[in-house]
């Protein structure tokens, strides 16, 4: 286990790093989004299982793909392909190759916020109190969180608080997290989340869930990294996606597909299942939950230009594209 020394050199490394470049299907993922406007939830988060990790979390960069429905299937809705961002390896990533140049046109920055990666950070640890009504909660009290950056700011900033002497995670001596969920603008806002100000010890009925089932390592539950050719399929998704195609199962769903859509008898990569974050008609939004560190926008014009159409937005990127 790494120590709170350990992490915030890896945090301020991180920080620096950045200032020069500028769930599931089961129910062990605890759906702190379902929670009413106003209502709070207690969490205790614990260790990584996987020792090389200095943090107790694990970060998941993923690009949502839009198609206009399935090819070859009638009145179908458009869906959403979720594809990693394989800069979570340091590699640069053929999406954002491309997305990045749209942001030095103004008319192109709300189509790069909607190819932009969103990031998200899987926790584990336990839910000492529970607003939400679940249906069924798993046997194994240890839970997995899905936490956007919003919150994860507020996780981050109390660590390189040099106040704090303990990891929070500690079994004796560790904090609890408390996600308020309230609203701003019409999206959930989770500013008002914090870290408790009293320590407090695992209970015997804690530690006894640990010894009996373990921790999760966390690097489980991240994507695989694409291959080459997986890449390649990628770029070819992504031109497809702007360009306002329909979704090609025949073409793509051995390596990527939309949830719902089945995988061919031999699949090279397999979707992962845990890439689904919300269940449909979860009261978040999923913008509002994981919003993420697009490039830094235009400053505005005086008199802005009227709003393009979409053909001319596209016709914009496939020039560039050409060029």
């Amino acid at each position: 286990m790494a120590s709170l020394a350990e992490i915030r050199a890896r945090l301020a490394a991180s920080e620096n790093k950045g200032s020069q470049q500028q769930g599931g299907g089961d129910n062990s993922i605890y759906p702190h989004w379902n929670m009413e406007e106003g209502q709070s939830a207690t969490l205790r988060f614990l260790p990584d299982a996987n020792t090389k990790n200095t943090f107790f979390w694990a970060e998941r960069a993923m690009i949502r793909l839009p198609f206009n429905g399935i090819k070859g299937e009638m009145e179908s809705k458009q869906v959403f392909v979720p594809v990693p961002c394989v800069e979570m390896w340091g590699d640069p990533c053929p999406v954002l190759a491309e997305v990045r140049t749209w942001f030095k046109d103004k008319s192109l920055e709300d189509m790069g916020r909607k190819y932009w990666k969103k990031r998200s950070y899987i926790f584990q640890g336990f839910v000492r109190e529970n607003p939400i009504s679940e249906d069924r909660t798993p046997a194994n009290p240890v839970r997995r969180f899905i936490i956007g950056p919003q919150i994860f700011t507020l996780i981050k900033g109390a660590l390189m608080d040099p106040e704090l002497e303990e990891l929070p995670t500690d079994y004796m001596k560790g904090l609890d997290f408390r996600i308020t969920k309230t609203a701003k603008g019409g999206f959930a806002d989770y500013n008002s989340s914090k870290w408790a100000r009293k320590e407090t010890a695992l209970t015997e009925a804690e530690q006894s869930a640990i010894e009996k089932y373990g921790l999760y390592d966390l690097s489980a539950f991240l994507p695989k990294k694409p291959t080459e050719t997986d890449l390649k399929v990628i770029k070819e998704m992504f031109e497809a996606s702007v360009d306002g195609q329909a979704y090609d199962v025949e073409r793509w769903s051995q390596y990527f597909r939309p949830s719902g859509v089945q995988a061919p008898e031999t699949t090279l990569v397999e979707s992962d299942e845990s890439l689904v974050i919300a269940p449909a008609g979860a009261v978040a939004p999923v913008a509002s939950t994981f919003d993420d560190d697009t490039p830094v926008a235009a400053a505005p014009v005086a008199s802005a230009k009227p709003a393009q159409k979409a053909e001319d937005i596209l016709a914009m990127i496939r020039a560039r594209q050409k060029q």
